[in-house]
């Protein structure tokens, strides 16, 4: 009984002990919890660390979520729109959706008014970065796709997307930059952009050389008066177009070397353009002996046009006797060749001079050039030029 009695005592003694440690504990915990660090219970900062775990998972599945969507969009039609915007979404920063998320943690506590307006600076500028990085990401695939859809056919509007490009993220950068300072607290944008004025004026004069090359490539891509690949001259140079840069134009002469152009000199100048040639008009002389009989002179011009008629893609225009000459009676002849093709011309004008000079052997014309003659009447001696055929000239050689 006594033994019975003391067991049940020491049972109860250790229950209480149990339940007087368990209470000592839960009162250690809510004390720790209640503790005030910052102005805040650790429970309060406990809270702030799960919103903002929470907050950083849940847009990071929101990003998975949309970038899928997207992909699986792009993937089931044919709008170059939609593979624009997946790398739009991939864009995404890891650091603006820590920052996010920091900052929907930080809503939970109590602080201070001067964090609190700081950590919405940094909240703002922080989503403006991101719009300015999905801002960038889109004209970057953009202009990557048109690169691959039509630099091959027409680089020069690779050029006018590459320098509309460039405007497009100024502006944006800019109008970035402008929202980001007028967020930042005691920041009059106003009073900068009034103070910025004259040192504005002072960097565009320093760069107005530069800005007039870079507004002259955007009338260029835009006008086109010239593209890659287009032979042109411009005054005593000329040469193909390899490249039209943002400042300078870079053409291949036919001697090899490279010429440099600034594309103020370029859009300031004529411009002779040799690509956009439809077709050739050629027009050449030809001179004949005074000695030539009359019937023989009125056969020239027809047998010119037979001769340049029988030729591929031409079309014959005239063929006149047109003057007297000092030394010939010079045939005027035009044609044109229908292919802007020099190497072409060339292959038609050779045919044509080849047939001309055998035709003219058969018929007894001879071409006349200058010949010095002198001649001796009672002593004195007498200098004019005349024509001659190569027999005659031989002869009085």
């Amino acid at each position: 009984m006594a033994r019975s009695m003391l067991s049940c005592s020491y049972e109860e003694h250790r229950l209480f002990s149990v339940d007087r440690y368990l209470l000592l504990l839960e009162e250690k915990v809510v004390a720790f919890w209640e503790y005030v660090l910052f102005n805040n219970t650790i429970q309060t900062w406990g809270m702030a660390l799960l919103v903002t775990i929470i907050t950083l998972i849940g847009l990071r599945i929101i990003q998975a979520i949309i970038a899928r969507s997207v992909r699986t969009v792009s993937h089931r039609t044919r709008f170059k729109l939609d593979d624009i915007l997946v790398h739009v979404v991939a864009a995404t920063k890891f650091f603006v959706r820590l920052i996010l998320a920091l900052y929907a943690g930080s809503q939970v506590l109590t602080l201070p008014r001067e964090i609190t307006i700081w950590l919405d600076t940094i909240a703002i500028i922080t989503f403006l970065i991101q719009i300015a990085v999905w801002g960038n990401a889109f004209i970057s695939a953009w202009i990557q796709q048109y690169r691959e859809r039509t630099f091959e056919s027409n680089a020069g509007r690779y050029t006018t997307m590459r320098a509309m490009s460039f405007i497009g993220r100024l502006v944006l950068f800019s109008v970035i930059l402008l929202l980001a300072l007028d967020n930042i607290p005691n920041v009059e944008v106003t009073t900068l952009l009034a103070s910025l004025g004259i040192g504005g004026i002072a960097v565009a004069l320093a760069l107005q050389n530069v800005l007039s090359d870079l507004f002259a490539s955007l009338s260029i891509s835009l006008d086109q008066p010239f593209a890659i690949g287009d032979f042109i001259i411009i005054d005593s140079f000329m040469g193909t177009v390899e490249h039209i840069g943002l400042k300078t134009t870079r053409i291949r002469s036919l001697t090899g070397e490279q010429i440099i152009f600034s594309n103020t000199d370029l859009i300031s100048s004529r411009i002779r353009n040799y690509k956009r040639m439809y077709e050739r008009r050629i027009q050449f002389m030809l001179t004949i002996t005074y000695d030539t009989p009359y019937e023989k002179l009125k056969e020239i011009p027809s047998i010119v046009q037979e001769i340049v008629e029988s030729q591929e893609k031409v079309r014959f225009d005239r063929a006149h006797f047109k003057e007297y000459a000092d030394f010939s009676l010079n045939f005027e002849v035009v044609y044109y060749v229908l292919d802007p093709d020099y190497n072409f011309y060339m292959d038609i004008q050779q045919a044509i001079n080849l047939e001309i000079y055998r035709r003219f052997e058969l018929e007894k014309l001879d071409f006349a050039y200058p010949t010095r003659t002198l001649y001796v009447r009672n002593g004195a001696t007498q200098e004019r030029e005349v024509g001659f055929t190569a027999n005659e000239a031989f002869e009085t050689g």
